[in-house]
């Protein structure tokens, strides 16, 4: 009893639930290992790097309180969910926890990798946090709140109304509303055809009134078929409410605009310089090329200076990156009374003048290491929510992976936990004990874009492997595309080096000094979120598969 409560007394993933899984082999993971390769982050006084958030963090949402600045970003079916991180200085963020962490709050089981929760919006009122978000085929809109935005965030409270991407306004009259995205009035006009609604919210009920109310129809301008209206948020300047939206759809064509009304309820009117943000018209052989700009949330700093969050990818070739959509910082410059992120025909700034607020303790993305001798922190991730039997679990200074009956490809909850890739080029390192008692016993590492793009490698039966998948017609555990026979006992360290779209995997038995090469230079540019439904970005980490 007493070993088994040594076993249990750090939980991977806080919201998985007792119980623990008998009869499949265990791989115990001594430590996992990142390192950026090459990596050119830097910030001083005077400048920082974009992106601020590198890696996985899009759709993002923030909101001002005092000194502190509190922000959340997509996760899909990813969980725990909605990560909330902390700043200062708006340049670095630390993640404080996640508002959907327990597996009562919403069930994602059977959820592809890209549906769950999309574009959540947080705000602070009279001493509470709120979050507003949708969950895509688990429950549609909802509501949580927290006194605490590291958590506990309450179970949702499920909204009656439509749509996506909701965010709360609380105006100045103790009036509280969501705007969000959902059909046109009619029948749509084209694909990609949708609108801008209000709706009046009541904290108190924690519900919508009936009537709503049409912002915008369509984009800036209807006669153009713009696409995909989305992402909303009003702010109130100078005795104007502004209304910031994204358009454009969430690929290279993505874009942010805005509009303006006298009134809450508008009419809004577009502005004369839209859109506000986008990178769509610049030449695609420039250097440090950052696509797909947009879902921007805005904050007002002391010196009168405005500064907005979005989201923007960094390709490797064409719109191909590893790293899904990241959360950049750039601020906004006031003319004639609108604001603007960039002239027409500016690239986003790799590197600028930080906002004038005192710096604070960077973040280093580029280097770290667990070695398990605690619970995960927030940034450990898995795929859908955990039931009761525990698959992933810290202890004696290891993570021990069960290894379950979901394959990686599967529409199931795998026995794997990762965390997010950050660079281009990076590379992940474990060792592993495992004493497989068949020959498709797999524990290794795994590096997942979603159920139909992933690169496995590691210990199989009595052989190493590497198993690729880049199409849902492949094997759910991913087809095999190097092998070789495993002759020596005891643990084994793998290495992931990936170079932008390139992945090699090395090997050697614990002890020893010199890596091995396990089969050849991989092309992983198929496993790039442009061809797994541009959501998502890679996560890394153990992974253990038994079949039954």
């Amino acid at each position: 009893m007493k070993a088994r409560r040594t076993l249990l007394a750090g939980l991977a993933l806080s919201a998985l639930t007792p119980g623990v899984a008998q009869g499949q082999p265990i791989a115990s993971f001594d430590y996992l290992e990142y390192e950026a390769v090459d990596s050119d982050r830097r910030q001083t006084d005077e400048s920082y790097n974009n992106p601020v958030i590198p890696g996985f963090h899009p759709d993002p949402s923030l909101v001002r309180v005092g000194e502190d600045f509190y922000a959340v970003t997509s996760t899909f079916s990813w969980f725990p969910g909605l990560p909330v991180l902390h700043s200062t200085d708006l340049v670095n963020w630390r993640q404080i926890g996640n508002a959907i962490n327990r597996s009562g709050q919403v069930d994602f089981g059977g959820l592809g990798t890209n549906r769950g929760l999309f574009a959540p919006a947080i705000t602070f009122h009279d001493g509470l946090f709120w979050i507003v978000n949708t969950c895509i085929e688990c429950g549609n809109n909802f509501v949580i709140t927290a006194k605490d935005p590291a958590g506990p965030w309450s179970d949702p409270k499920w909204l009656d109304f439509g749509g996506i991407d909701p965010s709360l306004y609380f105006a100045d009259d103790g009036t509280t509303w969501i705007v969000y995205n959902d059909a046109p009035p009619g029948e749509p006009l084209y694909e990609g055809h949708r609108a801008i609604w209000m709706q009046q919210f009541d904290p108190e009920a924690m519900q919508v009134m009936p009537e709503r109310t049409l912002l915008v129809n369509g984009g800036v301008d209807l006669s153009t078929e713009p696409v995909w209206a989305e992402g909303p948020h009003i702010y109130r300047v100078d005795g104007w409410y502004y209304l910031l939206t994204a358009e454009g759809g969430t690929a290279d064509q993505h874009s942010q605009t805005i509009y303006r009304s006298r009134e809450l309820q508008g009419p809004y009117e577009p502005g004369p310089f839209n859109p506000i943000l986008t990178q769509r018209d610049l030449p695609a052989d420039r250097q440090d090329r950052v696509e797909a700009t947009g879902h921007a949330d805005i904050v007002k700093l002391d010196d009168g200076s405005w500064w907005g969050l979005f989201l923007a990818t960094r390709p490797f070739a064409g719109q191909s990156t590893l790293l899904g959509r990241e959360t950049f910082l750039l601020p906004l410059e006031w003319i004639d009374g609108w604001p603007r992120f960039l002239d027409r025909g500016q690239p986003v700034p790799m590197q600028t003048g930080r906002p004038d607020l005192p710096p604070a303790e960077p973040v280093d993305y580029d280097s770290w290491r667990d070695e398990f001798i605690s619970p995960l922190g927030p940034e450990w991730i898995g795929l859908r929510t955990p039931g009761y039997v525990q698959d992933i679990m810290v202890g004696n200074g290891s993570l021990h992976v069960i290894s379950g009956p979901n394959a990686a490809g599967s529409l199931e909850r795998p026995a794997f936990a990762g965390r997010r890739l950050r660079h281009h080029s990076a590379d992940f390192t474990t060792k592993v004990a495992f004493q497989p008692t068949g020959d498709s016993d797999f524990a290794g590492l795994l590096a997942l874009m979603d159920e139909a793009h992933f690169l496995a490698a590691g210990i199989e039966g009595e052989r190493l492997v590497i198993r690729l998948r880049t199409d849902p017609s492949q094997d759910e555990r991913g087809e095999i595309i190097a092998e070789q026979p495993l002759t020596r006992e005891g643990p084994v360290e793998f290495k992931l080096a990936l170079r932008a779209g390139e992945a090699r995997v090395s090997w050697r038995t614990a002890g020893e000094d010199s890596w091995q090469r396990l089969g050849e230079a991989i092309d992983v540019e198929p496993l790039a979120s442009v061809h797994a439904g541009l959501f998502t970005g890679l996560v890394v980490g153990p992974y253990a598969y038994s079949q039954p």
